[in-house]
């Protein structure tokens, strides 16, 4: 295993408190000259889901690195604490879903390891913040070459827990997709990939009563009205031109929105 000049980082931390501090501090403690990439520390308190979805769609653009993510509301459970190796890097963090997506869009998991080695933790391993006893040690020894063998045993790729699949649907004129994120702009994004939108007109009914377009970019519509566009993630996204989608769709992650021409 080679060695890595970047680790990231995506939690659920926020930065009000010193929990990103405590991480980044044990990083640099045993890895002083990795620099560290914060994706971001603001995904919604314990969703898995949200924050899976933001690391696969944020890691490919980021230098060969070790991706540590910790979203991690079965923290001090029996849930296993993983290192997955791909083409395209290194992820750790807890197996409870949020590192496939990823996995996936680095290349696919080469192999797994359950991080096990009591010498990889920082001192006593806290029950409630692996982030900083468990996994930012971890992927700071990762980082200096250490091989992922050394961190515990082999994990078969076919037990690691994975996120249900989204719910997409494909229909003459329509298609109806699962809300997969939500952003700060208030802009909805679909599970269905850019490629459906030509199943559909340029006049858009979502819903079946909110009206919208299709288009390339939030100004192609006028201000307050709804854009229906493939976003920079290559997914179907609902904007508003300076507005809030989620406001005038309603919707929340995991609902259902129908996308079908006038």
């Amino acid at each position: 295993m080679g060695r890595y000049e970047w680790i990231s980082l995506t939690t659920d931390y926020g930065t009000f408190d010193g929990f990103v501090a405590a991480c980044h501090g044990s990083i640099a403690r045993i890895a002083p000259d990795v620099r560290v990439i914060d994706i971001t520390h603001h995904v919604p308190p314990a969703d898995v889901t949200r924050g899976a979805h933001v690391l696969a769609q944020t890691a490919p653009y980021l230098p060969e690195s070790v991706h540590c993510a910790v979203v991690d509301p079965g923290v001090g459970t029996d849930r296993r604490g993983i290192a997955i190796a791909t083409p395209g890097g290194i992820l750790v963090g807890p197996d409870n879903g949020l590192l496939v997506p990823a996995a996936e869009a680095l290349g696919g998991i080469d192999t797994v390891v359950e991080l096990s080695n009591k010498d990889w933790f920082l001192g006593d391993l806290s029950r409630t913040f692996h982030g900083r006893d468990l996994f930012a040690p971890a992927a700071a020894r990762i980082a200096l070459g250490a091989e992922l063998a050394e961190g515990g045993p082999p994990v078969d790729a076919d037990t690691l827990v994975r996120l249900p699949a989204p719910v997409v649907s494909v229909g003459d004129g329509y298609f109806e997709a699962e809300v997969l994120t939500v952003d700060r702009f208030g802009n909805v994004q679909l599970a269905a990939t850019g490629g459906v939108l030509d199943r559909v007109g340029q006049e858009l009914v979502l819903n079946g009563g909110v009206r919208a377009r299709r288009g390339a970019t939030f100004a192609d519509v006028d201000p307050g009205d709804l854009l229906v566009y493939e976003d920079s993630a290559g997914q179907v996204a609902v904007a508003v031109n300076n507005g809030r989608a989620v406001v005038v769709l309603s919707v929340t992650p995991g609902d259902l929105v129908k996308v079908s021409t006038r």
